[in-house]
């Protein structure tokens, strides 16, 4: 898929820090637990940490228990891209950002209780956080 926002890995590694680019260019994973949005209650809006591209807004995020930001949609279906993950020898959908490519996480049918039934299983790394102004 062509993206809108296009850097070289240089680029990319020059822009974001070491962990950054290893979860938002690599696809890895933060640890569980430890990513500093994982508790974030406020209002608003969370972006790309690559391109700043908006993705999901606070009214979707909800406590999955699974140690990573859960949301139950993206701000818009054409916010990220969807794509087939077979690399750990089990079928996963993976999450990147329609605008840039980079890692988000992954998305998994088992959001109970959420009106889509999914959890987008983000990365705290991945993603910045704007709260509403008030």
């Amino acid at each position: 898929m062509p993206y809108s926002v296009n850097k070289t890995e240089d680029e990319w590694r020059d822009e974001l820090g070491e962990e950054q680019y290893a979860v938002l260019r690599q696809a890895a994973t933060e640890r569980a637990w430890t990513g500093e949005l994982l508790d974030e209650e406020r209002a608003g809006l969370y972006t790309c940490g690559a391109c700043g591209a908006e993705l999901f807004k606070s009214g979707t995020k909800f406590d999955s228990g699974c140690g990573w930001p859960s949301f139950y949609e993206s701000v818009r279906p054409d916010a990220v891209e969807l794509l087939e993950d077979d690399s750990l020898g089990m079928v996963r959908t993976e999450v990147r950002c329609a605008t840039c490519g980079s890692h988000l996480g992954h998305v998994f049918p088992d959001g109970f209780g959420t009106p889509t039934g999914d959890r987008y299983c983000m990365n705290s790394i991945a993603l910045n956080f704007t709260p509403d102004e008030s």
